[in-house]
């Protein structure tokens, strides 16, 4: 197992094949560079430092939200509550963050509660579809419009500033470098360090084959329930990521988010089914569907199209990145 890739299956001989099968987010890889050749042929102040560093920075939360997605999956599960797991932890700390006077204390006390937040309602989903043995789609999409409801009684209206202190941070720099760098070498750490704990390699066990992890002595549901506690974890990162780009807290933020990150899973070359996921390849993913829509806009697409575009875009390349997966696991 590589730091950041996870699977299971033998590596079998045969040139590409054997590098698809060692890094199955190398088709993921190819069409992100393919689409950052097609931004800049449209519009060459794309390929800037500066535009590339927006780019991070904007869809970083979506990064987060697909690796969050990505260790549900390794089970064999889905999280349709994870977008709303982000907004109500946006709108928890922008209102926490205000009442407690949005100093330094009061950002660092906001992010530990949202933290806290984010891993309750990954607890939450991991014993409503573990332990009570619902149907996860299902299950979820039930604790998504119960999170979006505890999130608009939080903040009815969108809107609500955050501290200065808070977005200036995460737009600006340090040391000379964008903010957003570090938190990229944050997550590559954090990434690294659970790929190397047993929960990873029990999850893809689980997912791979539920009732042989079970017959070997595995706690298949303590260890769904730990998945989907990381998956809220990851949500309450993304929401961090979030709230420090758009600096505002917002009760339907995430909606369509939840969507997004079940889609940049597939992109990366993660098998819903379980079993195979690579959390490298869900962040190549995530940043394949910034880029898609990026691409949408310099081309100067009618605004009435784009939805259609994007969508459309997104269908091809999801298609692409599939048959290149299925290839490699038949």
């Amino acid at each position: 197992m590589t730091p950041t890739t996870i699977e299971t299956r033998p590596i079998r001989s045969g040139g590409l094949k054997l590098w698809l099968e060692r890094y199955p987010f190398l088709p993921a890889l190819i069409i992100v560079v393919a689409l950052l050749a097609l931004n800049g042929a449209f519009s060459p102040n794309s390929l800037s430092y500066r535009s590339l560093t927006g780019l991070l920075s904007t869809y970083m939360a979506l990064i987060m939200l697909a690796i969050a997605q990505t260790y549900v999956v390794s089970a064999g599960d889905i999280d349709l509550s994870a977008g709303a797991t982000l907004s109500l932890v946006n709108v928890a700390i922008v209102v926490l963050m205000e009442k407690w006077g949005g100093g330094g204390a009061a950002v660092i006390g906001a992010m530990l509660c949202g933290i806290l937040l984010g891993l309750a309602c990954g607890v939450i989903n991991g014993i409503v579809v573990a332990a009570l043995r619902l149907q996860a789609i299902v299950a979820t999409f039930a604790t998504s419009i119960f999170f979006t409801g505890v999130a608009l009684y939080v903040m009815p209206v969108a809107g609500t500033p955050a501290p200065a202190l808070f977005w200036r941070t995460y737009g600006g720099r340090l040391l000379g470098l964008p903010f957003v760098f570090y938190v990229l070498a944050a997550l590559a750490l954090l990434l690294f360090l659970f790929s190397r704990t047993r929960l990873v390699t029990q999850l893809l066990a689980v997912g791979d084959d539920q009732q042989a992890a079970y017959q070997t002595g595995l706690p298949v549901v303590l260890v769904r329930i730990k998945g989907y506690a990381l998956c809220g974890l990851f949500s309450a990162l993304a929401a961090f990521c979030l709230t420090g780009d758009t600096a505002s807290g917002d009760p339907l933020v995430g909606g369509k988010m939840t969507l997004y990150s079940v889609a940049a899973v597939v992109l990366g070359g993660s098998a819903l089914a379980g079993g195979w996921t690579t959390v490298v390849g869900s962040l190549l993913g995530a940043l394949t569907i910034g880029l898609v829509n990026s691409l949408v806009f310099f081309m100067g697409t009618p605004s009435e199209w784009q939805n259609f575009v994007q969508g459309l875009a997104i269908l091809l390349v999801l298609m692409a990145g599939v048959l290149a997966g299925r290839r490699v696991r038949a």
